[in-house]
């Protein structure tokens, strides 16, 4: 199949910086793309991004509402301290490391312009006398032992308003997607390519079968904050949240064009209900799935149904290597995605 579509919507998506909490750029893109699908969306008092697809039979409020998710922040640093000589000290944003980005360049997002610096951890050709020799034989680099080299003064870094709470992410210019044959690869495709799934949906689906909510969720890696002030705010019948599924050994998980429905993950089970009815508008419409535990991950779903802020969740995701770092996924899968999804919200389980 040709996924160039689907491609360059994610290029788009992926471009717009997103740290969690400072998601203006990507607010600005999601809800001009809604309204140029002639799709109803605004923004809540958390910085969510709620579109609405209206089902059938709205006028029946005991069938319910649902939701679907996909988180609209990235993971990257947060500026701690600044030196005199321009040298930037930065602590993780989300579950982030340094040695993902390499050194090379980052954007600091200063309240009044951007700044680019150099993420960087020392010379090679140095003895033990230098700290940063434990890098080259047993130490991981981390973030206390990382710096940002912006040569700036201290007066133009607070002419950008580069300060404590400054959000880092990875270059802008770093961040361009390539294509791997039906493979995509990228930076922080978690979770933007499930936004490309989201605003796929408002294209696609016109009518549902009951009310459905497409929420692009903010704060979701430093503990999905948006979702939890939206389901405590919005009665649903369930909740779908729409991610990346981290492929490795330890996990059954086909690499490929078959998404995956998760069973659990860290933060408990999903419900098997939910589950099958996914299922059955996979194999409705003959396509493919597969099923799978995963430990260290929790979505918007499984953190909302913990809290008990909803009681049926589960959790759609495409299978990618690197999680957390450049990402690669088999542009199939995404697309699968969105076709189960566009199959379940057309169809009545009640």
């Amino acid at each position: 199949m040709n996924y160039e579509a689907l491609f360059t919507k994610i290029r788009e998506l992926v471009l717009c910086h997103s740290p969690s909490g400072m998601e203006a750029e990507i607010d600005r893109f999601l809800l001009q793309e809604f309204a140029d699908l002639g799709v109803e969306a605004w923004q809540d008092e958390a910085g969510n991004i709620i579109a609405k697809i209206p089902g059938r039979d709205s006028a029946n409020k005991n069938r319910g509402a649902i939701a679907i998710t996909a988180h609209k922040d990235e993971i990257g640093a947060m500026v701690k301290s600044l030196g005199e000589s321009g040298r930037v000290e930065v602590r993780k944003l989300g579950g982030s490391f340094p040695w993902i980005y390499g050194e090379g360049v980052v954007d600091l997002l200063g309240d009044h312009a951007t700044n680019q610096g150099i993420l960087s951890f020392g010379s090679r050709h140095i003895s033990h006398a230098s700290p940063q020799k434990a890098h080259q034989e047993k130490t991981p680099v981390s973030w206390e032992t990382a710096w940002i080299e912006t040569k700036c003064t201290p007066t133009q870094l607070a002419a950008a308003g580069i300060r404590p709470g400054t959000p880092m992410v990875v270059g802008k210019h770093r961040k361009e997607p390539i294509r791997l044959h039906n493979y995509i690869g990228s930076y922080t495709l978690d979770n933007k390519a499930s936004l490309a799934i989201l605003l796929g949906l408002a294209a696609e689906v016109k009518e549902a079968a009951v009310d459905t909510y497409l929420v692009a969720s903010a704060k979701e890696e430093v503990g999905a904050l948006g979702a939890l002030y939206f389901t405590q705010n919005q009665k649903l019948k369930a909740l779908i949240a729409l991610e990346i599924c981290p492929l490795a050994p330890e996990y059954q998980i086909a690499d490929g064009p078959a998404p995956v429905i998760l069973v659990q993950d860290g933060y408990g089970i999903y419900d098997q209900g939910l589950n099958g009815e996914l299922r059955q508008a996979a194999s409705t419409h003959n396509l493919p799935y597969q099923l799978a535990m995963i430990t260290g991950f929790g979505s918007d779903a499984s953190i909302a149904m913990k809290f008990g802020h909803v009681a049926r969740a589960a959790c759609l995701a495409f299978p990618t290597q690197n999680t957390h770092g450049y990402e690669i996924a088999h542009l199939g899968a995404i697309d699968n995605c969105l076709k189960i999804l566009t199959a379940y919200c057309q169809m009545d389980f009640s």
